[in-house]
């Protein structure tokens, strides 16, 4: 398992890449966790993309980073889930804590505002300084 964390206006992404077990999941929480606390921000968006397998591991993560994130008022967003990873959250009602998204243009039910999307837009431009719109940091098993 990989994961990839960026943060840009407020909104930390973390890209998640391979399994997310039970090994991989205590790892991944710790280090969402630890950036959450350090650039506190007011969107966790989840990236589930290139997430090849999950087990009730991933839902724990995900709940946790919920609770997490609603102390302090911000919110989770569960990007781009394959269909079988977003059958599986649909059925154990993470829709209910978390929004779920598709950020890609091919997909019918996208959700972003015109406004998000120029934000991300506008983070892509960038290049990494060293300032609070950075890559912060790559976990990888």
């Amino acid at each position: 398992m990989n994961a990839a964390f960026v943060f840009c206006n407020g909104k930390l992404t973390v890209y998640l890449k391979g399994e997310l077990d039970h090994h991989a999941a205590k790892e991944i929480r710790t280090r969402i966790d630890g950036e959450i606390l350090r650039r506190k921000p007011e969107i966790l968006g989840l990236d589930f993309q290139k997430v090849t397998f999950m087990d009730s591991s991933g839902l724990g993560l995900v709940m946790g980073r919920y609770k997490l994130m609603a102390e302090s008022g911000g919110k989770v967003v569960i990007e781009n889930p394959p269909s079988h990873i977003k059958k599986v959250m649909h059925i154990a009602g993470i829709s209910k804590l978390a929004t779920i998204v598709f950020t890609d243009k091919n997909k019918t039910d996208i959700k972003k505002s015109k406004k998000e999307e120029q934000e991300n837009e506008a983070c892509k431009g960038q290049d990494n300084k060293s300032d609070e719109n950075t890559v912060s940091g790559v976990v990888a098993e």
